[in-house]
């Protein structure tokens, strides 16, 4: 019994979380180390006060109340639930808070324990999230914007570009007469692949470093500003896939996704899926369907056109060129199946238990564009459509299963 008391008083004096004991009346009888240091009180200093000592001013009636109507009927629970509570120190200062409640007797005396943590880092990290997100979202505004400008230009370079060339070829009467026609010829067909390979073939930078230099050339040197066009239309599209991931997720975790079921003609909801793939397919891959004759099925549209074009994104990143993504449908028993197979990397054994955690990248996958989210929304949105996901990997190819109940 002795070694028993001795375990509770260190827990009690060791733990992470303030904890205090007060009477029926709201008087302090005990306070942890944890406590004191919370409040800026010295040792002990808190034993005798009462609770509503550590409550901002304007909260203690309400509080009081609160107190009055715990004691009448004590039970376990968190303090203050969907709103944000704050505590006041010794020194005036407040600070926000997360209070758990509970009671024990003793001598038939009823006393209240309160578990008290500390919310500043929490709330602090919560912010610089929020400013992080809106930063982002601002950056994702003007980058599009900035595109479709750019977009402008190249439409209107290229209409210049071509007013150039039907001059070139008003011209080649006058260069047939004081050039051989053969020479005059190749010669104005070199100078437009050159001109055409700086303006369409030449690397492309970041989208910052691209769009500060293109902004800055002028119109003597428009195949240096075309040159970044085609990475800022890729970065805009993987950091549109990366904003699309955290909202979705955002969305998730504030349960504003809901399973609305309709009726889905499989054929054509596939084709359209394929075809929408198609430009993001690398050099000599292909999208092969296979049907076993399920003809519609009564599921969310959405929910699942997005986790199959997740999966299909993952398939053709992670495959090689030459390769082929197999999308098969089939019933068994009173289940339909929407698989995704490709022959790629695979997924390493020991990190499969991983693979549906959020942010978790492979070691075989670390320098492929990703966020880490995808497949982690897919399990979710399958959940949602009360489906379940399954996937069987090795160094030849993985395959995914969305399984739901076949309803037509």
């Amino acid at each position: 019994m002795h070694k028993n008391i001795s375990i509770f008083s260190s827990i009690f004096a060791y733990a992470t979380e303030g904890i205090i004991v007060s009477n029926i009346d709201g008087e302090i009888v005990l306070a942890n180390p944890k406590s004191h240091l919370l409040f800026g009180y010295e040792n002990d200093e808190l034993i005798g006060l009462k609770v509503e000592a550590l409550i901002p001013l304007k909260h203690r009636t309400n509080h009081v109340e609160h107190r009055n109507s715990f004691t009448e009927n004590p039970r376990p629970r968190t303090m203050g639930l969907g709103m944000e509570l704050s505590a006041l120190r010794k020194d005036g200062s407040e600070f926000p808070v997360e209070v758990s409640l509970s009671h024990f007797t003793d001598d038939n005396k009823m006393y209240v324990l309160s578990y008290i943590i500390d919310q500043t880092i929490k709330k602090t990290q919560d912010l610089q999230i929020k400013e992080a997100y809106e930063k982002l979202s601002k950056m994702n505004n003007e980058v599009l914007e900035l595109n479709t400008k750019l977009e402008h230009r190249v439409r209107e370079r290229t209409e210049e570009l071509e007013i150039a060339i039907q001059r070139l070829a008003k011209s080649q009467q006058e260069l047939i007469y004081s050039l051989d026609k053969e020479k005059s010829l190749n010669d104005l067909k070199s100078r437009f692949i050159t001109t055409a390979s700086h303006e369409f073939r030449t690397p492309l930078g970041t989208i910052l470093s691209s769009a500060a230099l293109a902004m800055k050339y002028d119109d003597d040197k428009k195949d240096l500003r075309f040159k970044h066009l085609e990475r800022i239309k890729l970065s805009v599209k993987n950091l549109t896939q990366i904003l699309n991931d955290f909202l979705s997720m955002d969305k998730l975790d504030e349960g504003l996704v809901r399973n609305t079921p309709e009726n889905i003609e499989v054929t054509a909801f596939i084709t359209e899926l394929i075809d929408e793939m198609e430009n993001f397919l690398r050099k000599g891959q292909n999208i092969i369907f296979e049907n076993s004759s399920v003809n519609n099925v009564k599921l969310d549209k959405h929910l699942l056109k997005n986790s199959m074009l997740n999966l299909l994104s993952n398939g053709i990143k992670y495959s090689n060129e030459d390769s082929a993504i197999i999308i098969k449908i089939e019933q068994i028993n009173d289940k339909v199946i929407f698989a995704v197979r490709d022959s790629g990397i695979g997924i390493p054994k020991e990190e499969q238990i991983y693979l549906f955690d959020r942010f978790f990248r492979a070691k075989n996958a670390v320098n492929i564009q990703g966020t880490g989210l995808g497949l982690s929304i897919v399990q979710r949105y399958t959940q949602i459509m009360n489906g379940e996901l399954r996937f069987t990997s090795d160094e030849k190819g993985t395959e995914f299963q969305l399984i739901f109940n076949y309803e037509k």
